[in-house]
């Protein structure tokens, strides 16, 4: 969850700080008011957590399917997220809103791990967010953009996924298919501690997840479990203090049909439990998120190199954070070759 999201981390004496203030402006001697900033920069993380499918909230159909050895793609996307927020009723920000666009780059290749079916993913953001509200009646605008983490994942197929070429690919037929994927955000998004306004999270993320794929037909089912981890952020503002979350755990299920090859809908869903954040050591139970979307995906190819992805992603069961609409569009060219 985590990666390239924005934060809020504290509050001045009257309000927020505005972006580009100074950190000299906060005020040390209200505990209350740190309690309000606290809960706005963890209602600010999954804001923003909705605009990337790399985190808690992705809705990621066939992620398990079979791709040839040496194919390579590059993405092009963009994500638009544009909501209210919630948060619990001792906390005093109301009509809080937020607009988050995200282009996204990604790489693709695909390869062979100990003679099973396995790919690797990169992938770059850059965030633009728009967000507003009333703290303790204050009117209050927040406008932030930048290069947020950049985000990893391996995955290897366990059962039902050898490693096969284009050629033998042809003929091949998926049924049961079971693997295992590691994902990991580098804390490479842009980060100051003296600034209350980030689009880095300055640490790294982990998710470790087990992924179940069967086919019937054209009918296609996926399922997946796996959970988030977290290491401290010992620079949070105004950098003297250390900012820790719990895990996450996350479920994920899709449904899709195949139109014809390449054509593909799906229906999406999932549901995430967790992530309790700390500052300073205490703990801010307050903050822990059970929340669930629900979406859909279709993929059309264009030429035989070339793919349009759009996405449509919404709220189901918002306990606390942000409840979004979030529309993704993408294009994809893939090609064959072995790298030299």
């Amino acid at each position: 969850m985590p990666g390239h999201f924005l934060q809020i981390q504290s509050l001045t004496k009257r309000t927020l700080l505005l972006a580009g203030s100074e950190a000299t402006q906060f005020d040390h001697h209200r505990p209350a008011r740190s309690l309000v900033a606290e809960r706005l920069a963890n209602l600010l993380f999954m804001i923003c957590l909705a605009s990337n499918t790399s985190y808690s909230q992705a809705l990621t159909p066939r992620a398990y399917t079979i791709t040839p050895i040496h194919v390579n793609a590059v993405t092009l996307g963009y994500s638009f997220s544009d909501g209210t927020v919630l948060l619990d009723d001792t906390v005093p920000i109301t009509d809080g809103v937020a607009r988050l666009s995200t282009p996204v780059f990604n790489y693709f290749h695909a390869l062979s791990f100990i003679g099973r079916s396995a790919n690797f993913t990169a992938a770059l953001p850059y965030t633009i967010g728009h967000l507003q509200g009333k703290v303790l009646g204050a009117e209050t605008k927040v406008y932030r953009s930048g290069l947020g983490g950049s985000a990893y994942r391996f995955s290897v197929n366990l059962k039902g996924g050898p490693s096969i070429t284009p050629k033998e690919f042809l003929s091949w037929r998926q049924k049961t298919l079971l693997g295992v994927s590691l994902a990991v955000v580098a804390p490479t998004g842009q980060y100051d501690p003296a600034r209350l306004v980030n689009i880095g999270t300055n640490r790294w993320a982990f998710k470790p997840e087990l992924g179940l794929s069967r086919r019937w037909r054209t009918w296609l089912f996926d399922a997946y479990g796996g959970a988030w981890f977290f290491t401290t952020n010992q620079d949070f503002f105004p950098g003297t203090v250390s900012r820790s979350q719990e895990p996450i755990g996350v479920a994920e299920m899709h449904l899709s049909y195949d139109v014809k090859t390449g054509f593909w809908a799906s229906i999406d869903s999932n549901f995430w439990y967790g992530g309790t954040t700390s500052r300073g050591g205490i703990e801010d139970t307050a903050t822990l998120q059970k929340n669930s979307r629900i979406g859909a995906t279709c993929a059309i190819p264009v030429g035989k190199r070339q793919t349009l992805k759009f996405s449509y992603s919404r709220g189901a069961y918002v306990r606390f954070g942000g409840n979004f609409q979030n529309l993704s569009i993408g294009w994809q060219y893939s090609w064959l070759g072995k790298p030299n």
